[in-house]
């Protein structure tokens, strides 16, 4: 599957991939083949098998409005872009089309792959940066559970 992936190569290309997309998903993975052909995700803390793939939703969500769907899809990137450093080398965001499945232990979608339309670059992770950045919030980061306040 590696090799006839596309790559997504810039933050406007993903964007315009949800201007005409439904039910897409950004999926951390070193091992994309492995994990669509296994089709299920385990809890970390418990090693229990989920009934699908764990990702996060990229659709963007009506209560958004009229905001820059640049900026909704640098976020859903930056988000969990910590999954990277925690899962070692080789882990990349995917983008994939599927179907939600369940809930996880996260409350993450769990879903059932129907086509990976590409791997993200990281040029367009590190607009994902920049951009959420830009926005100068002094209470905003990434969702990582491994680091602790103070």
């Amino acid at each position: 599957m590696g090799s006839g992936i596309p790559v997504i190569a810039s933050l406007s290309e993903l964007v315009e991939l949800l201007g005409t997309r439904q039910g897409l998903f950004i999926r951390w993975s070193p091992e994309l083949d492995r994990d669509v052909v296994g089709g299920c995700s385990r809890d970390a803390l418990t090693g229990a098998p989920l009934p699908g793939l764990s990702a996060n939703p990229l659709d963007v969500e009506s209560w958004w409005g009229d905001r820059s769907p640049r900026l909704w899809a640098a976020r859903r990137l930056y988000d969990y872009s910590h999954i990277r450093e925690h899962r070692g080398p080789g882990v990349r965001a995917w983008v994939l089309a599927g179907e939600e499945v369940g809930r996880g232990p996260d409350n993450e979608p769990l879903i059932e792959c129907h086509e990976v339309l590409g791997a993200v670059d990281d040029a367009v992770m590190k607009e994902a940066y920049d951009l959420v950045s830009a926005q100068r919030s002094e209470v905003w980061g990434t969702l990582d559970r491994q680091r602790r306040p103070g």
